[in-house]
């Protein structure tokens, strides 16, 4: 049968799958017995075995089905989640421990962390840009010989230790960390029965994403998982007349450039609904994060079908979770994410959020790379806590699965950093206003003056984003009216005793200690007020 772009999700169904006579609205489709017989054997073997059969798919396939959200039953996916926005808009919620968490961990890692060169979409620009053709035939050899499929080998991961990356981010104060199942390039990091392109089969020989997960769960913290296969389909394009290995046969499915017909596209689309699930059923992740590939509104079939399907089994998993998408991908059911800090809201947001950002420039491991210092972390850190969201902030191991030292130290110093202040950023929810000051994103740069804050119940936490001196003045605590309670404590975080304080109509002024407690950012916990009863008058 010739697909057409339509057929992909059709509102017109292939003739042999149209109704006709009477009862038969026009342009219905016909469920075949053939039809009938695949989406209930696929309803029943992902009941039995919690994961998708390609045979299955690849019949409905076959026969022309409508394997996508448009055309399938409800009973294929029980559960109170539906494939259309309505069902998802009336039944999801923001899990708590995303609100709790604030600070989590994202890795790029996969085969573009062995050339280490340019960025993590080498791929692209080994078949494209004229300065990195040259940099890799210098390095590696012409195209047609040396493709990005010979990197799989060197792909080694030979010094990946899982419960040591665990603990590394555990001490970096992070309480989730979220692994690049799959990018832009079609190699997955997972035990997949879907493509023979993954890691347990070729270059590590073993699932990266299962390791990871046990041993990020055994340190306590929350697993996701990153998917950015949407943009493998045309994310490869070769220059006009140069000789590359892309039209290899052994290897045309991986690369996705000989092929890019209508059925590819809809084979191509039916497998990235399958991944997601297989995603999901091995590894039951508490975070699914999808690029910027599947923000069009023609991808919604797809995407909601892979949201109904999460959603509902995490409800049998008894389970908090979320998808993380950018722009309006979803425009309900999930956490919208910022790609760099510079993206992010710069006022309050009542629904939480959250900035992606990376502390080398680029997402993969490059060789001599350079990075944030600890202090560029906190203030995205607190700016972002402040304003209602979380900071998932990436890192790029080594193609054997250690980490640059520098990266190490970062960790180190964050967590050191959350050592002391994390009561002001866990587990805390907005204030009525998120700061004061005249600098945003440490512009201009902060002063004393600039400060943001957090709550916990009826504690008030006001975080100093440079350290103001001898005292520190908070103008928002002037009293008046809408401040109730009074406030009878204040205590600075890391530092023994009580400040003293006055609080007059020019603010809370707060006699500061002569040493600072830490580095960076210094939190105030201010006790007394009636924050709870403000909220809801």
């Amino acid at each position: 049968m010739a697909l057409t772009d339509e057929s992909v999700c059709p509102t017109s169904p292939p003739k042999n799958l149209q109704a006709s006579g009477a009862g038969a609205s026009a342009g219905q489709p016909l469920l075949s017995r053939q039809l009938a017989l695949a989406r209930a054997t696929l309803a029943r073997e992902r009941r039995a075995t919690k994961a998708p059969y390609r045979a299955v798919l690849a019949l409905m396939a076959a026969i022309g089905a409508p394997i996508f959200a448009c055309g399938a039953s409800a009973a294929d996916r029980p559960g109170i989640f539906e494939p259309n926005w309505d069902s998802v808009k009336a039944h999801y919620q923001y899990p708590e421990w995303f609100r709790d968490a604030k600070f989590g961990i994202f890795l790029h890692w996969g085969l573009y962390s062995v050339p280490a060169h340019g960025s993590e979409w080498y791929v692209q620009h080994m078949y494209n840009d004229a300065a990195t053709i040259q940099w890799h035939i210098e390095h590696f050899g012409p195209l047609d010989k040396f493709g990005y499929k010979d990197f799989i080998p060197m792909f080694t991961a030979a010094k990946f230790d899982p419960p040591q990356w665990a603990e590394l981010f555990r001490k970096a104060g992070a309480k989730y960390v979220m692994l690049t199942a799959e990018h832009h390039d079609g190699f997955a990091l997972w035990d997949s029965a879907l493509t023979k392109w993954n890691a347990m089969r070729m270059g590590p020989h073993r699932d990266l994403v299962g390791d990871l997960a046990k041993a990020a769960r055994a340190q306590g913290l929350k697993f996701g998982v990153s998917n950015h296969r949407m943009e493998h389909y045309s994310f490869i394009r070769p220059a006009a007349g140069l000789k590359t290995d892309l039209e290899d046969p052994e290897w045309v499915e991986f690369y996705s450039v000989a092929n890019r017909s209508p059925e590819a596209y809809a084979k191509f689309l039916a497998d990235w609904v399958a991944r997601n699930e297989e995603l999901i059923d091995k590894y039951q992740p508490d975070t699914l994060y999808f690029d910027n590939g599947v923000n069009s509104r023609q991808l919604d079939p797809q995407k909601l079908e892979v949201a109904a399907y999460y959603y509902n089994r995490a409800l049998e998993w008894k389970k908090q979770v979320t998808i993380l998408t950018k722009d309006d991908a979803y425009p309900a059911g999930a956490v919208k994410d910022y790609e760099r800090e510079q993206r992010g809201p710069v006022t309050m947001q009542e629904n939480p959020w959250e900035v992606d950002d990376a502390v080398g420039h680029r997402w993969g491991y490059l060789t001599n790379d350079s990075y944030m210092r600890v202090g560029d972390i906190v203030w995205r850190l607190v700016e972002n806590v402040s304003r209602n969201g979380n900071l998932l902030l990436n890192f790029g191991p080594r193609s054997d699965g250690t980490f640059d030292d520098a990266e190490k130290q970062l960790m180190l110093g964050i967590g050191k950093w959350l050592d002391v202040n994390g009561e002001a950023i866990y587990n805390t929810r907005p204030w009525t206003r998120f700061g004061e000051g005249q600098a945003i994103n440490n512009k201009p740069a902060y002063t004393g003056a600039d400060i943001r804050f957090t709550t916990s119940g009826d504690t008030l936490y006001a975080i100093l984003m440079a350290w103001p001196g001898e005292k520190a003045v908070i103008t928002s605590l002037a009293g008046g009216p809408n401040l109730k309670g009074k406030i009878d404590k204040v205590v600075l975080l890391g530092h023994k005793g009580d400040l003293a304080f006055k609080q007059d109509a020019q603010g809370l002024t707060v006699a500061m200690p002569a040493v600072q407690p830490c580095e960076h950012a210094f939190a105030l916990k201010i006790t007394g007020l009636k924050l709870k009863q403000q909220a809801t008058e």
